[in-house]
């Protein structure tokens, strides 16, 4: 059987002292998050170009209450008036989690 797909799946409380994920694992996650990139091997990147200003406030808007149902925060960078940066990465554990994949997978459903 196949393991749910990571947009279903809840992110879990972490405690730092644990470990990040191994850059091998991180790849093999980032495969099921299309337009995603690895950064340093400790953070996620997508970078989306809206429409103009007022859509990439929108979406940061859409953004904000996924990532506080999941209780798994992103950084988002607003620049150039609507191209809209997407980082994730663990800050208790300073690296990645499944967490941040599972947000990842769950932000692509709503872009466009």
């Amino acid at each position: 059987m196949a393991a749910e797909p990571l947009a279903r799946r809840r992110c879990r409380p972490c405690e730092g002292g644990a470990e990040p994920l191994p850059v091998s694992a991180a790849k093999t996650l980032l495969a099921d998050v299309k337009g995603w990139e690895l950064v340093e091997g400790k953070a996620i990147r997508k970078t989306v170009k809206c429409r103009d200003f007022l859509d990439a406030v929108s979406l940061i808007q859409r953004i904000a209450p996924i990532a506080e149902a999941e209780d798994h925060h992103p950084d988002l960078h607003l620049t150039g008036y609507r191209r809209l940066t997407i980082e994730l990465s663990t800050h208790a554990i300073g690296g990645l989690s499944e967490n941040d994949f599972i947000l990842a997978a769950k932000i692509d459903q709503i872009l466009p």
